[in-house]
């Protein structure tokens, strides 16, 4: 069951990113996966498929140049995010997670590898299984505040990419490509394990 997630009344990027952060994580994406045999297997195929998806995705909105890029960035990010968390929905499907898939797994998935400490005590680790526990509506507010205080610092920098024509969306659309196959690689490890949902 979705809960409804209150968007905090903050301003600026870091402000948005979290907003955005919050409408995402509220739809889980539903996935046409079955679960696999292989399931590792098929999971690094989608993950390739996907963060090749994602850099081609953010390189071609990178390509505008100068002040009309630095309008593409929020836009850029939603989009990878939307390609990410499908992957994730897919690879849960694939281990045969799709139904327990929850808010904090996803926020965990995506975001482990950019904004470990706003996330890492979602998901406890004990032996070959995870505990993960809910989350208050203001507990998932305040780690998407983190969350978008750590990428507005890497946003600075993305847009200092917008204007070096070109070049700059190779190395956006590589970065894309790096992100998702980390945020896969943290699905695969998390999905891995016997998972309890705590409460």
């Amino acid at each position: 069951m979705t809960r409804s997630l209150p968007v905090p009344a903050r301003t600026g990027a870091a402000a948005s990113i979290a907003e955005a952060i919050l409408k995402f994580i509220r739809r889980i994406p539903k996935s046409d996966q079955t679960k696999s045999r292989t399931p590792e297997k098929a999971a690094r195929s989608k993950a390739n498929a996907a963060a090749a998806k994602a850099a081609l995705a953010a390189g071609t909105l990178a390509l505008p140049p100068g002040p009309m890029g630095w309008l593409t960035l929020l836009p850029e990010m939603m989009i990878v995010w939307r390609i990410q968390s499908q992957m994730v929905a897919d690879i849960a499907a694939l281990y045969g997670r799709q139904s327990t898939l929850n808010e904090e797994q996803m926020i965990y998935c995506l975001f482990r590898h950019s904004a470990a400490q706003a996330v890492r005590d979602l998901i406890v680790r004990m032996g070959e299984r995870v505990l993960v526990k809910r989350a208050s509506i203001e507990l998932l507010q305040k780690i998407a505040q983190k969350i978008g205080i750590k990428l507005s610092q890497k946003v600075i920098g993305k847009g200092l990419s917008r204007f070096i024509p070109f070049a700059g969306a190779v190395g956006v659309g590589a970065y894309a490509y790096y992100d998702t196959a980390q945020v896969a690689a943290t699905a695969i490890e998390l999905f891995e394990r016997e998972i309890e949902v705590e409460g």
